[in-house]
């Protein structure tokens, strides 16, 4: 019979097998190519463009096109903190289980190059959307004040990300035929890479819970709470100023009320992709709950709360 050792083992051995198989280069990915503004970028259930009525097709394409910058972008800042985290936690098998080692430094070095990847598509966008968008936060500020968090608070928001991320690939992305053709695409190749990544978040997630006591885990447990509300922290000035942008070069007017409900839906699309589609991804509610007790569950659902209205 495997023992949970060896089972552990050959989780981390198969993630391996997929890093080497799926393993692809930045320009295997764009070849080339240009983002063709003919096309949306996020799909309507991710960017809530169906709950703007008054806005029209072309209006709605940029709106998903908007979003999709951001999108990228914050990809590209959260995989900062990951990547240091599993480069810190790795150390841990730096002297044993070296299958495990390698799947870790496989998984950071996967998260560099993501992060090089975005780069490039802010780029490319850049030259190719109408001027005056900003993304907000610092990649450095951002992870530095993730990575003062506890090991297992933070292993638990990427655990969180990368959950979301698969969701939003397999049920939005990937079957919606109208998103720009080099969109899909990048968020395929990301997808394949992040499968594996998960399976890690998690198996690294239990293994650091294993060595808390009840009262660590208790404070950990407000530490995710904290990092979910500082999440949030950088969606509220970024869905705003993600609107203004969208209102001063969509290139019409609005009423007042729409222009209201404009911005109220940046805000409400950014907190589902970001907070929502990741709290209440159903592996991550397994994972955690295997971990809390139900009055710690109580906690971080009563936290969570006001950020699900929808």
């Amino acid at each position: 019979m495997e023992t949970p050792l060896h089972t552990e083992n050959r989780k981390y051995a198969q993630c391996i097998a997929a890093s080497k198989r799926v393993r692809w280069e930045i320009d295997d990915v764009l070849r080339g190519r240009q983002f063709d503004l003919a096309h949306k970028f996020l799909p309507d259930g991710l960017s809530l463009a169906g709950s703007l009525p008054f806005l029209d097709r072309r209006a709605r394409r940029f709106f998903s096109q908007v979003q999709g910058r951001t999108y990228a972008n914050m990809f590209g800042l959260v995989e900062r903190f990951i990547g240091a985290k599993i480069l810190d936690v790795s150390r841990a098998h730096a002297l044993g289980d070296q299958v495990a080692l390698e799947a870790l430094v496989r998984f950071t070095d996967e998260e560099l190059k993501h992060q090089e990847l975005f780069r490039r598509i802010e780029a490319m966008l850049a030259g190719t959307m109408p001027a005056g968008y900003r993304f907000l936060p610092q990649p450095d500020a951002v992870a530095a004040a993730v990575l003062a968090a506890s090991t297992w608070a933070v292993l638990g928001l990427t655990c969180h990300i990368e959950l979301f991320t698969q969701a939003h690939y397999r049920s939005s992305i990937a079957p919606d035929d109208a998103l720009s053709p080099l969109w899909r695409d990048v968020f395929l190749y990301h997808w394949r890479e992040e499968s594996q990544h998960a399976m890690l978040d998690e198996l690294e997630w239990i293994r650091e819970d294993a060595r808390l006591g009840a009262a660590e885990r208790d404070a950990a447990v407000d530490e995710l709470i904290g990092l979910v509300g500082a999440v949030d922290g950088l969606l509220v000035p970024q869905a705003a100023a993600d609107a203004d942008y969208f209102l001063g070069a969509v290139g019409r007017s609005f009423t007042a009320d729409e222009r209201l409900a404009i911005s109220g839906a940046f805000l409400r699309a950014y907190r589902h992709q970001y907070i929502v589609s990741g709290v209440r991804d159903t592996r991550f509610v397994a994972v955690l709950g295997g971990m809390v007790s139900a009055a710690q569950s109580q906690r971080i659902d009563a936290a969570l709360a006001p950020l699900f209205v929808h």
